[in-house]
């Protein structure tokens, strides 16, 4: 008999990174036989006919009570119409399997905030909800997709190794450079009026702030004249953009920067630019840096994203140490761009060998494993 499994995400959207990997995952199950439900406040777009989605009704004010409801309500659907397995995308008490693309929250509260904070309604929600997966004793399967974050949460949780499952990335194969990358490229940059000696800066990812959008203005303002002509940043994501927009007003780069609400041709986007630049506050993972990589596109990262490592691993651009400094930031990106245009080639060969020796596509199917295990299905 085929198992049930049921999906917890409270809003999904087409474009965004954990909403992707909540499609993957449940298709990759799909395909193994099980029958997939998908509970969730809100979809934007279109959903696969072989889901069953059931919205749940958003009541309460803030958004600690909108989700104390959504667990209530979930939990009663359940008893009501039983699944062999709840797979959260969000962090939940009732989770019989949580996928962990969050970091550790009671990590972020620590560095981030003091005892004022803790003493607040949304610290004590957040925090419970946490433990609820993480706590010592709790029954919650863990599939971590950040080996990073594996010491972080069993310090605060005293979390059980058993219960923590790393998975590897989940790269879709169409980010690979294809035989006719270097056409693409050239249909793309002749599309939006790029000249080949100009560089193209590339950010890919919803969350401004989070992403360090604001860090990449001022890098790219902070250019010597010369580079700064021949110097582009394009920001792919979904977001509010007035804040950012104001600052490379004032900064004096807005004809050099152009924003682009959520997109599903990346890999156009990727075969176009010179550089993906990621200089993120925080980041569980980052799987568009191991996507620039088997594209063929240097990165330039943050070392507090999960998958920074890979970028090290295939030589494939800078990890930018911790703390931040932007002042670091600005003098590597003055360095580097002289050596983007006339190296691409290297940059595509380094991405193939890569692609070709690293695993990074597995993650839905090992993923799909372990939930259908624990499921008590086939796998």
């Amino acid at each position: 008999m085929s198992a049930s499994l049921g999906f917890c995400l409270y809003k999904y959207f087409p474009f965004g990174g954990l909403q992707r990997d909540l499609l993957r995952i449940a298709q990759a199950c799909h395909k193994r036989g099980a029958r997939i439900r998908v509970y969730c406040f809100s979809w934007q777009g279109d959903c696969p006919d072989w889901i069953e989605r059931v919205t749940v009704p958003r009541k309460g004010w803030s958004s600690q009570s909108k989700n104390r409801h959504f667990y209530d309500w979930v939990q009663q659907h359940r008893r009501n119409n039983p699944v062999d397995c709840l797979v959260g995308f969000n962090k939940m008490p009732g989770l019989d399997v949580y996928y962990a693309a969050d970091g550790c929250y009671e990590a972020r509260v620590t560095e981030l905030y003091g005892r004022i904070y803790r003493l607040g309604g949304r610290y004590r929600h957040f925090s419970e909800y946490e433990a609820a997966v993480f706590g010592r004793g709790e029954p919650t399967e863990v599939l971590m997709i950040s080996r990073l974050q594996v010491p972080i949460f069993q310090r605060f949780y005293q979390t059980e190794d058993k219960r923590l499952h790393l998975l590897p990335p989940g790269i879709a194969r169409d980010r690979i450079a294809s035989d006719d990358s270097e056409h693409i490229r050239r249909q793309f940059r002749r599309e939006f009026g790029i000249a080949d000696d100009e560089c193209l800066l590339l950010m890919v990812g919803s969350g401004f702030k989070t992403k360090g959008v604001d860090r990449s203005v001022r890098a790219l303002a902070s250019l010597p004249a010369e580079q700064r002509q021949k110097t582009r940043l394009f920001v792919v994501g979904q977001d509010r953009p007035a804040a950012i927009q104001r600052l490379a007003r004032k900064l004096g780069v807005a004809e050099r920067f152009q924003i682009f609400s959520g997109r599903d041709d990346i890999p156009r986007f990727m075969q176009g630019a010179d550089l993906l630049v990621h200089p993120a506050r925080h980041e569980n993972t980052g799987t568009v840096l191991v996507e620039a990589v088997v594209a063929g596109l240097p990165v330039m990262v943050t070392d507090v994203c999960g998958y920074a490592h890979y970028i090290s691993d295939a030589d494939m651009g800078e990890v930018l140490a911790s703390p931040y400094e932007q002042s670091a930031f600005d003098h590597s990106l003055a360095r580097i761009l002289p050596e983007l245009i006339t190296g691409r080639t290297q940059w595509r060969q380094r991405g193939r060998q890569f692609a070709a020796e690293q695993d990074v596509f597995s993650m839905p199917e090992v993923a799909a494993e372990h939930i259908l295990r624990f499921a008590g299905g086939q796998s």
